[in-house]
């Protein structure tokens, strides 16, 4: 929409006095054969100082475009470009035709032509030509060629076509190698690399919007046999949105001879082995790292566990701790196994294609894996509090760890300690962790095993030295009060982890898993006060039924949910009277964190067919949010004669405002969409 506005900016000069372009469409061939293919022109003579534009023009102005009618059988080709001159333009360097450029295009006739009948083709070309202002330009055309046996070339056209070919670059020669991938000393740059080309390029023109041009940002660097060219991306253009970031290369080499350069995907350059002596060093920072870990809050309440763990162990003889112990690290190592794979295979990918690598605990920027981590840290920590049971060992969750199941809970723990531990690593092992990352594969697994090892050896150590177990008191009624106390640290985790799943989902979209959080611990204390065992089986079936119940609710709604395709921007009044000037209905939401009534009607009333409604009225969505005291906010209500929220308005230009009830529904928002005239199409 910006682009169109800017466009029209720039159009609104008056042209009435200005020259047009010439546009004429010419064959090569004088008359053509039956499914031999031969080539057109289309030749554009522009004013003086005026110019069109290259496929890709480096910013948002249009190129030329042609639209064919042929007859059932025939085709036509894609436009073959000219080597385009690089200028200054609005976001960089633009890609334009001066003059009079000749764009060539190939036709195929069906091979079901008869000799002595007639070629009949139209077509509509389409450009835009600019100088401070641009303008649009339409021609249309119209070709009848005789169809002989053979082809005859209109010798009067050889110079037009031979003088556009000599315009248009040509393909690599053969033994040039091309690779291209990111720039390790700047990421936003990107390497291509030439091996095999004798001559220095002057620029290279992207087809990709993505791409600055060589003359913009970039150098070229002679290597071995070749050159290397280092180009710049282009994240936002001149009106400052994002661009489209792609992971492709292609354009034109432009120099003595100009080279068309074919899409080349990026690739990340392959991992090298290092040195023992900095190997060595990676190593020990992991293993440093993976035992500080322990310390760390996201960990913590692990320990509080496995300390539970210990206290059951007290009694029980030395190998039986000690094989406890190996369960743990077991699970340590095995999770930590599982995920280095995953991040192993995802730099395999960004290898391949040149994406961007993620690096280890970003899986914790997936909504359903925080999600699940707050469930669990939350359920844990009812459990340990008492509000229900599911075993006599929190460590086991669901066994003993005087039995088989017993080291299953102790491998659990070392898993959830793992799982936990990943947002922890970053502060103090990105230097370690990034270096991992750059090794090759046995490098790098031989790194995050060291890893484990750190994180998994207290309990190694406590383990096989049961001494230090022994010094802990005996099992007694003290237990249940620590217990109880350790909970709080697993309610403490679980907020932790809430609130960056704020952040993940947005605080608007919090309130719901408050709720579910909610509605779990009504679940669990369900469960915990009427499934015991000197209840009747009625009884215990029916809280069974009753916590489902709840507990489905509860996942339901803290689990992240499809996310909402309506965009609101902040509202003030000056942009609210810029949009009506513009002829934009506005819809203003008066809204507050803390006002239910605002959370619930966003719920229900904005449906995937009430936002398809609005986009196709052009309606913009301002969200006036008063959670903290706003003057202009209170203003405005009290210029609408409202003192309350929620409060919905509709404002149309030369309209007086809409104001909808307090509660929305789909219906009411369809009804008051539909008073909006649809917009007129440009």
């Amino acid at each position: 929409m910006r682009h169109l506005i800017f466009l029209l900016a720039l159009s609104c000069t008056a042209f009435a006095d200005k020259e047009q372009s010439t546009a004429t469409l010419a064959s090569e061939v004088s008359t053509v054969a039956p499914g031999n293919s031969f080539t057109v022109a289309l030749k554009l003579e522009h004013p003086k100082d005026w110019h069109s534009y290259y496929l890709q023009s480096g910013g948002v102005e249009l190129p030329p475009s042609i639209t064919w009618k042929l007859p059932e059988g025939a085709k036509a080709g894609s436009i073959q470009w000219p080597t385009p001159e690089v200028k200054d333009g609005f976001s960089g360097k633009s890609f334009v035709y001066s003059g009079s450029p000749v764009f060539l295009v190939e036709i195929t006739p069906p091979p079901t032509l008869t000799k002595g009948s007639t070629f009949s083709f139209s077509a509509t070309a389409n450009w835009q030509i600019c100088e401070k202002s641009c303008i649009d330009e339409e021609a249309s055309f119209s070709l009848n060629l005789p169809v002989g046996e053979s082809e005859m070339i209109d010798p009067e056209k050889s110079s037009l076509f031979e003088t556009a070919r000599q315009s248009i670059p040509k393909a690599l020669p053969a033994g040039i190698a091309i690779s291209a991938n990111p720039d390790k000393t700047s990421p936003d740059s990107i390497r291509l690399e030439l091996k095999g080309l004798k001559a220095p390029p002057t620029d290279f023109v992207p087809n990709e919007p993505y791409l600055k041009a060589l003359s913009e940002s970039g150098k070229v660097t002679p290597i071995e046999d070749g050159f290397l060219l280092t180009t710049e991306r282009k994240k936002v253009d001149f009106l400052e949105e994002p661009i489209p970031q792609g992971n492709t290369v292609s354009g034109i080499l432009v120099g003595t001879d100009s080279y068309i350069i074919p899409e080349t995907s990026l690739s990340q350059p392959t991992p090298e082995k290092t040195s023992l002596v900095a190997l060595l060093k990676i190593l020990g920072g992991m293993f440093l790292g993976g035992l500080i870990l322990n310390l760390m809050p996201c960990v913590f309440p692990v320990i509080g566990l496995k300390i539970m763990g210990f206290v059951q162990q007290a009694g029980e003889n030395r190998r039986s701790i000690a094989l406890h112990g190996i369960s743990f690290a077991a699970g340590v190592l095995a999770s930590f196994a599982v995920l280095s794979g995953i991040l192993f295979a995802a730099r395999a990918a960004a290898i391949k294609d040149g994406s961007a690598l993620k690096g280890w605990g970003y899986q914790l920027q997936d909504p359903n894996v925080v999600a699940v981590l707050v469930l669990l840290m939350f359920i844990l920590g009812l459990n340990m509090f008492g509000l229900f049971e599911i075993g006599t060992s929190a460590t086991s969750v669901g066994g003993k760890l005087q039995n088989k199941s017993g080291h299953t809970g102790s491998f659990f723990s070392g898993v959830l300690a793992t799982v936990v531990a990943t947002p922890c690593s970053g502060p103090f092992l990105g230097v370690a962790i990034g270096a991992t990352l750059a090794l090759p594969s046995g490098q790098f697994f031989l790194s995050f095993t060291a890893m484990a090892l750190g994180l998994a050896l207290p309990y190694l150590i406590l383990s096989f030295y049961p001494s230090l177990v022994e010094a802990l008191p005996r099992p007694g009624a003290w237990m249940e009060s620590f217990k109880q106390a350790m909970s709080f640290l697993l309610f403490g985790s679980a907020g932790y982890f809430l609130w960056f799943y704020a952040g993940l989902i947005g605080q608007e979209h919090l309130l719901a898993p408050i709720f579910g959080l909610c509605l779990i611990a009504i679940a669990t204390w369900v469960y915990g006060r009427w499934y015991l065992p000197h209840r009747s089986k009625k009884a215990r079936s029916i809280a069974v039924v009753i916590a489902l119940i709840f507990f489905s609710i509860g996942v339901f709604l803290t689990l992240p949910q499809k996310p909402s395709t309506l965009k609101w921007e902040a509202w003030s009044e000056e942009k609210t009277e810029t949009l009506l000037s513009e002829g934009m209905p506005v819809y203003i939401d008066f809204t507050a964190q803390w006002c239910l009534t605002c959370q619930v009607n966003k719920k229900i009333a904005y449906t995937d067919e009430v936002i398809a409604l609005a986009k196709k009225k052009g309606i913009v969505f301002l969200k006036a949010d008063k959670s903290a005291p706003n003057p202009a906010i209170e203003a405005k209500l009290e210029e609408l004669g409202r003192t309350a929220i929620p409060v919905n308005v509709l404002l149309l230009p030369d309209k007086e405002p809409i104001i909808t009830p307090a509660i929305l529904t789909p219906g009411i928002l369809t009804d008051l969409f539909n008073q909006i005239p649809d917009p007129k199409k440009e």
